[in-house]
């Protein structure tokens, strides 16, 4: 089983590494991990961006199955980037699996970026938006399109404390899809 290896892993100063070591992980279990940075562009090109954009499509679509990294990135939630890949996978019916190593309930893990008050009922931010509460690690259209599409999102009990290199919850997602292999 090929597997799409989505995250913002791929803007870590190690990204290449970090790409190597989860490739390796998905081989233990007789997987094999496709990385973005596996792609080659050349990012001199005026097109460069584009270039990534369809060349980690037609990996996508070469992949029976995601693991996408959801760790909140740059904020209270995952990365976009990846939340396009998780979706586009969806939206093909592949096997969407996904990890985050911030156990942290969404609400609360804004509140701790943001001034979060009650507002009759409800959770709002500085702007009087409402704050999605319910209860979830994440957006619920992410966590709901796993469980129907996939396996629910892997979290740890506690967060650890490199959550861009601890790889427990990863490794979670590829034995998972190795038992998925094994049963088909």
């Amino acid at each position: 089983m090929k597997i799409y290896l989505a995250g913002p892993d791929v803007f870590l100063p190690d990204a290449v590494e970090m790409g190597r070591r989860k490739a390796a992980i998905c081989a233990a279990h007789g997987l094999a991990g496709l990385y973005p940075l596996d792609n080659t562009v050349d990012l001199a090109a005026t097109d460069a961006s584009r270039q990534i954009f369809c060349a980690n499509e037609a990996m996508m679509d070469e992949a029976e199955a995601i693991i996408a990294n959801l760790t909140p990135f740059r904020g209270a939630g995952a990365d976009p980037g990846t939340v396009y890949e998780l979706g586009y996978m969806a939206g093909r019916r592949k096997f969407c699996l996904a990890y985050s190593n911030d156990p942290t309930v969404y609400a609360g893990r804004l509140g701790r970026l943001a001034e979060v008050t009650p507002d009759n009922g409800r959770l709002v931010d500085a702007q009087g938006l409402t704050v999605e509460d319910f209860g979830l690690v994440d957006n619920l259209m992410m966590i709901h399109a796993l469980e129907l599409h996939g396996c629910p999102l892997v979290t740890p009990v506690k967060q650890p404390v490199d959550v861009w290199h601890d790889l427990a919850a990863f490794e979670t997602c590829v034995r998972m899809a190795a038992a998925r292999l094994i049963a088909t």
